[in-house]
């Protein structure tokens, strides 16, 4: 946070908006979001917003861009077993920080601090996943070529990204499955390679 000159920025109140401005883009979405609600929300004054942030897309890029909204799953002794780990919490309603990114992918097209908080929490660890799940697989002899590699990154964004904009329904386990071994095990081993199901 950069502020301007003049009384140190307390930690806590930063804190304390930052919670504030995420349970709003969670609750009523990102056209909600504004100085004189998270001020009144928070019991601070505007001021106090605009040392830190010089605009609401700034605060929800800062808000946002703390979560890690994918992680990389424990290893699971197989590059299927990784994959269904990193994509079972789709069997699940979404939190209330993917609540908040949610908010912002429509706007997120046409302003760039809330593309790079959404790159912060969504992208830059989905890809990390990935990379880690490709580098098991290749440790165990399985090794995936770098181009299907970033396909299935690709693919697996897709499908998050798709999570956060429909009607944000869980997929059924079911559906996951489906998805695991029609879309995303052929992306990433030919057909002769992979174990039937």
């Amino acid at each position: 946070m950069t502020g301007t000159p003049g009384r140190p920025l307390s930690p806590q109140l930063s804190e304390q908006l930052l919670v504030v401005a995420v349970d709003i883009l969670a609750e009523e979405g990102w056209g909600k979001l504004n100085s004189d609600r998270v001020a009144s929300r928070a019991r601070a004054g505007k001021a106090g917003i605009y040392r830190r942030w010089p605009s609401m897309a700034a605060m929800a890029r800062t808000a946002v861009g703390r979560f890690t909204l994918v992680g990389t799953p424990a290893d699971r002794g197989s590059l299927r077993n990784d994959l269904a780990a990193l994509i079972e919490r789709w069997c699940l309603p979404l939190d209330r920080e993917e609540r908040a990114a949610a908010s912002l992918v429509g706007a997120a097209r046409h302003e760039e601090d809330l593309r790079a908080g959404l790159d912060a929490a969504l992208v830059r660890p989905l890809a990390g996943a990935v990379q880690t799940i490709g580098e098991r697989a290749a440790a165990r002899g399985q090794e995936v070529p770098p181009a299907r590699l970033a396909l299935l990154g690709s693919v697996i964004e897709a499908f998050w990204w798709q999570r956060l904009t429909t009607d944000r329904t869980p997929m059924s386990t079911q559906d996951v499955q489906r998805v695991l071994d029609e879309v995303l095990m052929p992306v990433v081993l030919p057909d002769e390679e992979r174990t039937p199901v």
